[in-house]
């Protein structure tokens, strides 16, 4: 029997002693035939090797609600006097290799030095462009952040970053962060692995952060599947102030639909939340599937379009821009 090396509890709803799974939902798994499928079709778009991007200095501290993309997950988080880091990522690859792999084509958008003290990383899930070890060594060597994640990825951390703080959770449960600050495990129809042989070992989430100066909730990677969670995030926590909306990374449909959505779906998740702003993240800065790197911020447009929503609640987030939120939730650059 394959034994689960990162995460031992007892079974539940969507884990079944061994593995994680999304209850109810399409299944995310794909055979060696699915992935020949995509790769020798060779639609893939042509991708710039580099895009420019002006790099920001945030400010030390803020007191409000401030939210600065530094490209694909990884966002820095302002609210209250805490610094929160989302799936931080500077490496160059997105990969287990440092040569191989997808290659960022965006600088972050905050340079690794300029970060301001960083007090908590929330983690959404096992795969390279959202944990990355090196960062995190870089990170905990520097300013010894907490760490929150769903289960069995605090295992992974450990074993890179032996005297890291980390905090694990279930979908659901309530983590502590200090100075006011919570996050709450939201579920999401996605998967996980470092290697083909721990598929779906470790589980994976968003993040749903209640603070003194608004919620912010981290949608993490996922597909739409019924869209039933979303309702249920609605339903348990309230309408989000802020979303955080992954907007890119879903061609072609027929092999990504079911853990990653594409605009049409993102705007679908703002609408079933209730959401009062939203950020589209998880697009242009690696290329991990077919679409054009802008086809993402296209999409989205005439979305919001077709779901007759000013462009100006739901805004692709660049790389380098800070976007500070009114207690009205008015937002800015």
């Amino acid at each position: 029997m394959v034994r689960n090396r990162y995460y031992d509890g007892p079974p539940s709803d969507h884990f079944d002693g061994t593995r994680f799974f999304n209850p109810g939902q399409p299944s995310t798994d794909r055979g060696l035939g699915a992935i020949l499928r995509w790769k020798l079709a060779g639609a893939a778009a042509k991708w710039p090797k580099s895009v420019p991007v002006t790099p920001t200095r945030p400010e030390a501290r803020v007191d409000g609600l401030c939210v600065t993309m530094v490209g694909h997950a990884s966002l820095l988080i302002q609210a209250a006097g805490v610094n929160i880091l989302t799936d931080p990522v500077w490496s160059e690859r997105a990969s287990p290799f440092r040569r191989v792999g997808p290659k960022r084509v965006t600088a972050p958008g905050i340079a690794f030095d300029d970060l301001p003290p960083i007090d908590v990383v929330l983690l959404s899930h096992a795969h390279y462009d959202h944990l990355d070890v090196d960062t995190l060594r870089r990170l905990h060597a520097v300013h010894d952040p907490l760490m929150a994640m769903p289960l069995g990825n605090d295992a992974i951390v450990r074993a890179a970053v032996p005297a890291a703080r980390c905090m694990s959770g279930d979908w659901w449960e309530r983590l502590d962060l200090g100075g006011g600050i919570a996050t709450t495990l939201t579920p999401a129809n996605h998967w996980s692995n470092r290697w083909p042989s721990d598929t779906r070992m470790t589980l994976w989430s968003g993040h749903y952060l209640e603070t003194p100066t608004g919620s912010i909730w981290f949608v993490g990677d996922t597909g739409y599947g019924d869209g039933r969670i979303f309702g249920e995030v609605r339903e348990r926590l309230g309408a989000p102030d802020i979303a955080l909306i992954p907007i890119g990374a879903y061609a072609p449909r027929w092999f990504m639909a079911a853990q990653h959505v594409d605009p049409v779906d993102a705007v679908r998740i703002f609408n079933d939340v209730g959401a009062g702003r939203a950020l589209g993240i998880h697009w242009g800065t690696f290329q991990l599937t077919d679409e054009a790197r802008n086809a993402p911020v296209e999409e989205l447009a005439l979305a919001l379009c077709g779901a007759c929503i000013g462009e100006e609640r739901f805004v692709a987030a660049v790389p380098g821009c800070a976007y500070t939120f009114a207690r009205d939730l008015k937002q800015t650059v």
